[in-house]
């Protein structure tokens, strides 16, 4: 994968999407050739990291990873210039990928991690000083200034998803329909890492901060991270509807085209896989192993942990990792696949 670059890395290959390709292959001669479509977010990294480890050294497949922020790879993989994402949050995207699904441009692979959550959080010290426990307590003009945002003072900041990723257009819808967009900016971090570093600032200065943030990662795991989830209006599945057909018609023509809808809770959801349907058809076998391939919650947890706190901030380290260190992958793949895997680690 990576190691297999060298020193003689191919340039990155930047689209005007704002994704960059890697190829992790350069054997000029391979059974199949596989390009996965990878997100901006550290279990996505994983899950892509390990799935291009087995394609690579197991099938022996030229392996290429594209990747980006979730519109653009999603658009890439509706339009096939990818063919395989091995994590897919499948309810913010609702709207956009079933009807490819029905139409068999593209087909669902599985379930990838079985439980995870989207919310808003505030941090426990604040939340229990101020009895901040639900989006209505957020509605408090001096609530919102406890978290003041440095570049709008007049407003509080909710520290909110990348500019490209769905989550970032659903909680400014979000705000709009709580009211809280007055009160508070939907600031974008920049980045997941940035994201991550904000709320790990916030906690080990004992500054209140509220948040958007998601499972499973690392960072809920760490001890300085204490984060209460905010109660929302119950997940509905026709106010999510309604919700989503507003949030697309944003993403595609501006924030100026917000009309009144609804707002609910994220739901938790299992995290899936996709493929296009011309991938599947040409390589079944490759398909066999996406399907199977499944890890669950709290594996991701610890293999993120060992990303951050162990590994250096190597994907390709964590993915061997995982591989050594448990068998259950060994079912995913044939016997001499799992062979050839567990003689290259």
């Amino acid at each position: 994968m990576i190691k297999k670059l060298q020193t003689s890395l191919i340039a990155l290959v930047v689209s005007v999407f704002g994704f960059f390709s890697v190829p992790l292959s350069t054997a000029s001669a391979a059974d199949c050739s596989v390009h996965i479509g990878d997100f901006d977010w550290d279990s996505a990294n994983i899950h892509t990291a390990i799935g291009a480890y087995i394609l690579e050294n197991g099938y022996e497949c030229d392996v290429q990873v594209t990747k980006g922020s979730t519109n653009p790879i999603l658009a890439a993989l509706i339009d096939n210039q990818i063919d395989i994402i091995f994590e897919h949050w499948t309810d913010n995207n609702v709207q956009l990928i079933d009807p490819e699904l029905e139409s068999g441009n593209l087909v669902f692979l599985g379930v990838n991690t079985p439980a995870s959550e989207q919310a808003f959080f505030v941090d426990r010290a604040t939340s229990e000083k101020y009895n901040i426990t639900s989006v209505e307590d957020l509605a408090k003009p001096e609530i919102a200034m406890l978290f003041k945002d440095p570049e709008n003072p007049e407003k509080g900041r909710l520290t909110s998803c990348i500019s490209g990723w769905t989550c970032y257009t659903i909680n400014l819808v979000k705000l709009k329909e709580y009211g809280l967009d007055d009160l508070y900016t939907n600031f974008d971090p920049g980045s997941g890492g940035a994201l991550d570093a904000a709320i790990m600032a916030a906690s080990t200065k004992n500054q209140p901060i509220v948040t958007y943030y998601w499972t499973p990662t690392s960072l809920m795991g760490k001890p300085e991270v204490d984060l209460v989830r905010l109660t929302e209006p119950a997940y509905d599945e026709s106010c999510w509807s309604d919700m989503m057909t507003v949030v697309e018609d944003i993403k595609a023509n501006g924030p100026e085209v917000y009309k009144p809808s609804c707002a609910c809770e994220y739901k938790d959801m299992a995290l899936t896989k996709l493929a296009t349907g011309k991938f599947a058809k040409e390589q079944p076998a490759i398909i066999d192993f996406a399907n199977a391939y499944t890890i669950p919650t709290a594996v991701v947890n610890n293999m993120l942990a060992y990303y951050v706190d162990e590994s250096g901030g190597d994907m390709e380290a964590t993915a061997m990792h995982y591989l050594e260190t448990d068998s259950s992958w060994e079912s995913w793949v044939p016997a001499d696949v799992a062979a050839k895997v567990k003689k290259s680690l």
